[in-house]
């Protein structure tokens, strides 16, 4: 072993530790709300290395989050080996419509979908990768799975607390015409809503809301069923409430780590 094979070992058991911690969170969660299953974790690896996702993939997480393109784009070309082992990368952050074209090539879910515009970006880069794949010989990709990111903070501008703007979304009176689009697009299959919870307010209205937008938007798209809520901070209030996606960074990662 060599001296930077140790500390490799170290941050691996340390993921694995934390990883373990959330599990059991989630699994209480679970059982005080008499659930019968268990949400999928997305662990959020923004700021940390590449080198953390191949430990979190070896702790047998397959699924991982990001919400810069730049980021993941580079995070996801290191280990593109793990994309053919069974890693689904998540981009769970806003997306500009003219990066559409970089995030189809390594994601397999957009859980911030909130404007036609996107809808329209996403549907062309998909048909304009496929295109690539077939030129180049490579493999159809699947359809892009596309959650709707809904604000759920009601308060206006002026009544938020300083310093606090809005975790971004579509209104909760736009999520069906929304759902709508996607459903038409080509290359696009709609799974569901995302939400983050307002900040300095309880956070159980809010996913509570979330899960009653959900019920509309399934009920008119059969398949529409996720619902991706829940971070760190409140995982067991959306347990409760019923989100099928947890995204969960600092609590597997830790803090995050020194730049320069």
């Amino acid at each position: 072993m060599t001296d930077t094979d140790h500390p490799q070992d170290e941050r691996t058991a340390e993921l694995g530790r934390r990883l373990a911690a959330v599990h059991r969170r989630v699994a209480v969660a679970v059982e005080a709300a008499g659930r019968q299953d268990t949400p999928d974790l997305v662990v959020v690896t923004k700021f940390h290395p590449a080198a953390d996702v191949r430990r979190l993939y070896s702790c047998g997480v397959r699924h991982v989050g990001e919400n810069r393109d730049q980021e993941a784009r580079g995070k996801a070309a290191e280990v593109a080996d793990l994309a053919e082992a069974g890693l689904e990368w998540h981009f769970i952050g806003q997306l500009q419509s003219n990066k559409a074209k970089y995030v189809v090539r390594y994601a397999s879910a957009v859980h911030s979908v909130d404007r036609v515009s996107l809808v329209e970006a996403l549907s062309s880069a998909m048909d304009r990768e496929q295109g690539r794949r077939r030129e180049a010989g490579e493999p159809m990709r699947p359809s892009m799975d596309c959650l709707i990111q809904v604000d759920l903070d009601d308060r206006a501008a002026a009544d938020r607390p300083p310093g606090i703007g809005s975790r971004g979304g579509a209104h909760p009176d736009e999520v069906p015409g929304l759902a709508a689009a996607i459903s038409q697009a080509e290359g696009l299959r709609l799974r569901g809503v995302m939400a983050v919870a307002p900040v300095g307010l309880d956070p159980v209205p809010a996913f509570h809301l979330l899960r009653q937008i959900s019920g509309v938007v399934s009920a008119a798209h059969s398949q529409a069923t996720w619902i991706s809520a829940g971070m760190s901070q409140d995982l067991e209030q959306a347990v409760a409430a019923g989100t099928t996606h947890l995204r969960i960074g600092t609590d597997v990662l830790g803090p995050r780590p020194d730049v320069g």
